[in-house]
């Protein structure tokens, strides 16, 4: 009986054996044809990319420079770049006028933060990229008034003649190859997706309104710094005071200087 029961259950058995192994095949055999002839609806899903970030806006421009001719030289970084900056004035201005006028640091940094108060009643001394005028306010008295003297218009002689000396085109062109520069050092001036030369433009435009005034021009002096006594006058921007403080003649000049510049840094429509 033992032997029987041991002999049916060896069969029962080995019929489970032989049913386990055709399921694993079939079920592998299943698997291989899928894979094999069906490889795309195998694969994992990618895993899903992340989005690109958004694109840096360009600044709007409503005053584009011309085209300008590809350069080789490689622009330094703007904190290192004063050495290029003053080597290359020279080129343009000469070296007299350079050593006479500019103020070797932060030049970059210090004509756009200038650029830009002009139109402001205010200009920081500190910042100006040139250096300051010599000698005081020369004023004379007639009678109870005092008034700006012809003397005081001397004062801006060296920077006067300068300017009518600069060869507009050349010093255009340097500007256009430098502009990298100006645009960085306006936007870190807190101005991202502005673009400085439409901000030269303005302030160009601002100065060429100044309107010339008639000698004599009275001043009042409330403290230390006299002032213009009109209102009008004083109430106007630290730009065109500057012109004004300067005389009709030496204004007529740097006016038609920046006309002219106006002219090389816009493309022509």
């Amino acid at each position: 009986m033992w032997e029987e029961e041991t002999a049916a259950s060896f069969r029962r058995k080995l019929l489970w054996w032989i049913g386990g192994l055709v399921v694993v095949a079939v079920a592998g055999f299943a698997l291989w044809y899928r894979f094999l002839f069906h490889p795309a609806q195998n694969t994992p899903p990618a895993a899903a990319k992340p989005a690109a970030p958004p694109a840096a806006t360009a600044p709007a421009v409503s005053n584009p420079m011309p085209a300008a001719a590809a350069g080789t030289e490689a622009l330094p970084a703007l904190n290192d770049s004063d050495p290029m900056v003053q080597e290359s004035l020279t080129g343009v201005l000469g070296r007299p006028t350079i050593e006479a006028l500019l103020v070797p640091q932060n030049i970059v940094r210090h004509i756009v933060v200038t650029v830009d108060n002009l139109p402001r009643h205010k200009v920081a001394v500190e910042l100006r990229p040139v250096k300051a005028t010599a000698g005081q306010t020369a004023v004379s008295t007639q009678g109870d008034l005092t008034v700006l003297s012809d003397a005081n218009f001397e004062r801006y002689t060296t920077f006067v003649r300068a300017v009518q000396a600069a060869d507009v085109k050349q010093l255009a062109a340097l500007y256009q190859r430098l502009y990298p520069l100006f645009q960085q050092a306006y936007e870190d001036l807190g101005y991202p997706g502005k673009y400085f030369n439409d901000r030269l433009v303005e302030v160009i435009d601002h100065l060429l309104e100044t309107p010339e005034i008639a000698a004599p021009i009275q001043l009042e002096q409330p403290r230390v710094f006299y002032t213009y006594a009109d209102a009008g006058l004083e109430g106007r921007s630290a730009g065109q005071k500057l012109l004004i403080r300067m005389g009709p003649a030496n204004a007529r000049i740097i006016k038609a200087k920046l006309r002219e510049f106006r002219a090389e840094i816009v493309a022509k429509k």
